[in-house]
């Protein structure tokens, strides 16, 4: 017994050696937060983006009743928070990179789904006097507004790319001015940015080579109404991209459009949220259930998500979602052979909480129109997830 104790009094004065603090390079102070997330699910299709916790709509159409079933760890996240010194004119300064495991896997062995990759979300610095607020790096454009709950689609929320939700992140710039004082009951902000284009174009997509860079930027510009219970947001969206290469003499622009209306209250344990739009040509950000035609000719898509939650008790709430998107069925066929030109999605949870912890057990129906003639597919997915914030 002494032995026991002796070996694991070494271990912890072992490990005391070896734990540091963080100690930044500069006067900023860092904050390091972020969740450890893990699901376990079944399904009885293949889904898109791809199966598991980024799983938004049906891809298959399978006949012999089995389910997948695995488990998934890939909505882990780290967010590190740098609160920088004060510069001239009372101008302060920080910034924010965030990553994920959602970069694809180490290699293809037997083991390398349990090897998944960290992946780039948002790395951007801020420049912060009174109400105002400038941003430059990669941030998420404006048209990402609210999300839905849900502790299995977490970076890839319920709805998002496939019924209604749309917005993407973009290196660029950002810009956020509050128009009234802080403490008024209603608060009103303006946000307005400049950023990276993207699209499927003829050099390479990987090294700002593709029609959306050597086009005209991305524009967006947001108006925030947001109280204490409730908040509502109205965006706008442009874009031009030049389908032709660089290399070439001519032009062969394709504009973006897009508008989208959104909001959220909640009160005395009542949660209503959701968001609507209306876009031509924006598959870069996620719209027309992320189909980037080829050519210059025109996709429209509209759709529209709402959920409603409601806390039976402190620790326990409901959740029940649904969410559509509708492509132009005319356009959709000119430009792919087998085109997806309708999409419902329906999801109800029910979410365990006390302190940092979550758990949830979720229903997800997809149900997916596509082709000449409409052909309906439909997949389910069961999940358990747990959550822990840090």
């Amino acid at each position: 017994m002494k032995k026991i104790l002796a070996f694991f009094t070494v271990m912890l004065l072992t490990a005391s050696v070896y734990t540091q603090n963080v100690i930044p390079g500069g006067d900023e102070t860092i904050k390091i937060k972020g969740f450890i997330s893990a699901t376990a699910f079944m399904q009885d299709q293949n889904f898109k983006f791809s199966n598991g916790q980024n799983a938004e709509w049906v891809n298959s159409d399978f006949t012999s009743g089995k389910w997948i079933k695995g488990f998934d760890i890939r909505n882990t996240r780290m967010t590190f928070v740098f609160n920088g010194p004060d510069l001239i004119k009372k101008w302060k300064m920080g910034g924010v990179m965030e990553i994920d495991l959602f970069g694809g896997y180490n290699g293809t062995s037997v083991v390398s789904e349990q090897q998944p990759l960290f992946r780039l979300r948002l790395a951007y610095m801020d420049f912060v006097r009174d109400r105002v607020r400038i941003r430059f790096g990669q941030a998420w454009t404006p048209m990402f507004g609210t999300v839905p709950v849900s502790l299995t689609h977490v970076a890839f929320p319920l709805g998002y790319g496939s019924a209604g939700f749309i917005g993407w992140r973009f290196p660029g710039i950002y810009s956020y001015f509050g128009l009234n004082d802080e403490d008024s009951a209603i608060k009103i902000r303006l946000d307005a940015a400049i950023f990276n284009g993207a699209w499927g174009g003829p050099e390479n997509l990987n090294n700002y080579g593709t029609a959306g860079n050597f086009g005209f930027p991305q524009l967006e510009t947001k108006l925030n109404l947001m109280s204490k219970i409730w908040s509502l947001y109205m965006v706008a969206h442009y874009d031009r991209k030049n389908l032709l290469s660089c290399t070439s003499e001519d032009n062969m622009y394709l504009d973006g459009v897009a508008f989208e209306i959104g909001g959220k209250i909640k009160t005395k344990g009542i949660l209503l949220q959701g968001n609507g739009y209306y876009g031509k040509n924006i598959g870069q950000q996620l719209g027309a259930m992320v189909q980037v035609q080829p050519g210059n000719t025109d996709l429209s898509s509209m759709g529209g998500w709402i959920q409603l939650g409601y806390d039976i008790t402190k620790n326990w709430g409901v959740y029940g979602f649904y969410g559509y998107e509708n492509i132009d069925k005319e356009q959709a066929l000119a430009a792919f052979e087998n085109p997806r030109t309708k999409h419902n999605l329906m999801s109800f949870s029910v979410k365990y909480s006390v302190g940092p912890m979550g758990l949830s057990i979720e229903y997800l129906n997809s149900k997916l129109i596509s082709g000449k003639d409409d052909k309906q597919t439909e997949g389910n997915q069961i999940s358990l997830s747990g959550m822990y914030k840090f």
